[in-house]
């Protein structure tokens, strides 16, 4: 599992091991991280010419030392000082030994511009808000550059505990993070600066709760819900899906295309598009009874494609098992019947959902998605997924928010949502908590996504029945 911590605790661990290690000896494990992982994006560094961009704090003492190391293998390496009177001295110094060189910013977009690379040491994790506005030329300079870039710990400008991003910051081909992943470099906005994230180890010991938790391929296996021989349909879970109408079919038979590929051994569906949903799925069990008179659940999904349909959502609420909430279901659902659940309640709203919720516009939302999932969670004492190029799942209780980068963007496409919904109220069904069917759904559902759309626009209904292959392939590990 990939864990995140927040700038207090890493702060804390660095400074509980320097207590014990020699002077300056943690940078210098820093240092030589960064300038392998430099080494490895150069390929050839023996007349390579490299570009720091150097802050006054760590991350650019970090970035010269890794410098110099890269300027004795030949590399021509030049530090631009952003505050020459507080650059790290010893950074500076090693450098200089190497044969490297510091110049101020006059002037320099032209050196940027011929670089095979820039290290952006700007701004620690440490920093809040965008860029200063000396600092926002160089970045932009570097973005239009053909040079790769590579962020030091994080990209600067980015909310390292949020995935905020407040103006302008820089765009990272690469980030070299020390220690333990941050939560900015997981979430978006932030995420999308940062590139690809290459974890150095430097020996912190950290807590066992973290701020975040990405789960991988091993994590989700260890999660699917398997049957045993003894296993019947019904011990394996009954989930219920109460969604579609006349107008949105589509919705109902979506939705239970997600549910009949996620654990559970037989799906009900309750509603006025059963027709449909038989002719698709004749493996369902129809009814048109209501959810009271539809048999035994062990979990019920309601909402997609319902409409103004209030009262079977009150009804699915009123249930004493596990529900999940999608789409109109959030609109009609009263936050204080929610909140008197006594069985786990799983939210899952997609931005602008989860804007209407709040009350706020859908671009606060997209902007501080960790703030936004955690409010709706205790607001609602439930558990909610945000839906979003980066899957958000926070718990009421609080705990490490659960996030999954799966996906693509070809899975914004009409009804992939109702999918979803299916797949991770099945998982509830066959018994995993709300956290766990939220995260296990989002993560297969992502993956279903990409092995659907292979890089080619896709429909709702094929990320439904690559689910399969998106189960296999994590079982496989």
């Amino acid at each position: 599992m990939r864990t995140a911590y927040s700038v207090e605790t890493v702060r804390a661990a660095e400074r509980e091991l320097m207590a014990r290690l020699p002077d300056g000896a943690l940078m210098q494990r820093a240092a030589a991280g960064l300038a392998a992982a430099c080494a490895d994006l150069l390929g050839r560094v023996y007349g390579s010419r490299v570009v720091l961009l150097v802050g006054s704090g760590d991350n650019g003492g970090d970035a010269m030392y890794a410098g110099a190391r890269l300027a004795r293998r030949g590399a021509g390496v030049t530090a631009v000082l952003l505050a020459p009177e507080r650059a790290h001295a010893g950074g500076l110094a090693a450098l200089r030994r190497a044969g490297g060189r510091a110049v101020g910013t006059a002037a320099v977009e032209e050196l940027i511009g011929r670089a095979d690379l820039v290290v952006d040491g700007i701004v620690g994790i440490g920093g809040k808000g965008g860029l200063r506005p000396d600092a926002v030329p160089l970045a932009a300079a570097a973005e239009r550059s053909r040079a790769a870039v590579v962020a030091v710990d994080l990209p600067s400008g980015v909310d390292v505990d949020t995935g905020e991003v407040h103006g302008a910051a820089v765009r990272a081909d690469l980030t070299v993070t020390f220690g333990t992943h941050k939560p900015g470099l997981l979430i978006d906005p932030a995420r999308e600066y940062a590139g690809s994230v290459r974890l150095v180890d430097i020996g912190l010991e950290l807590p066992a709760e973290p701020e975040l938790e990405a789960l991988q391929h091993a994590d989700v296996a260890r999660l699917l819900p398997v049957p045993a021989v003894e296993s019947d349909k019904y011990r394996r879970g009954v989930v219920g899906v109460a969604a579609g109408s006349a107008r949105y079919p589509g919705a109902a038979v979506l939705a239970v295309a997600g549910a009949l590929r996620g654990g559970a051994g037989a799906v009900r569906y309750v509603g006025p598009a059963g027709d449909a949903v038989i002719a698709r799925f004749p493996e369902t069990l129809v009814s048109d009874q209501g959810p009271k008179r539809a048999g035994r659940v062990q979990a019920w999904v309601v909402g997609p494609g319902a409409g103004e349909d209030a009262a079977t959502v009150a009804e699915v609420l009123a249930a004493d098992v596990p529900v999940l909430i999608d789409a109109d279901g959030l609109r009609l659902a009263e936050v204080g019947t929610v909140r008197a659940r006594t069985a786990p309640t799983l939210m899952t709203p997609h931005a602008g959902e989860a804007a209407a919720l709040l009350g706020v516009a859908r671009e606060e939302v997209e902007g501080a998605r960790l703030g936004a999932v955690r409010e709706l969670a205790g607001r609602y004492g439930a558990t909610v997924l945000l839906k979003g190029s980066t899957t958000l799942v926070a718990d009421s209780r609080g705990g490490a928010v659960r996030v999954n980068a799966t996906g693509t963007g070809w899975l914004a496409t009409a009804g992939s949502g109702d999918v979803l919904s299916g797949l991770a109220g099945s998982l509830l069904a066959a018994g995993l908590s709300a956290v766990d069917a939220g995260s296990v759904g989002a993560y297969l559902h992502g993956l279903a996504g990409r092995f659907a759309a292979g890089g080619a626009p896709v429909g709702a209904s094929d990320v439904a029945a690559a689910v399969g292959r998106a189960w296999r392939d994590v079982v496989a590990v």
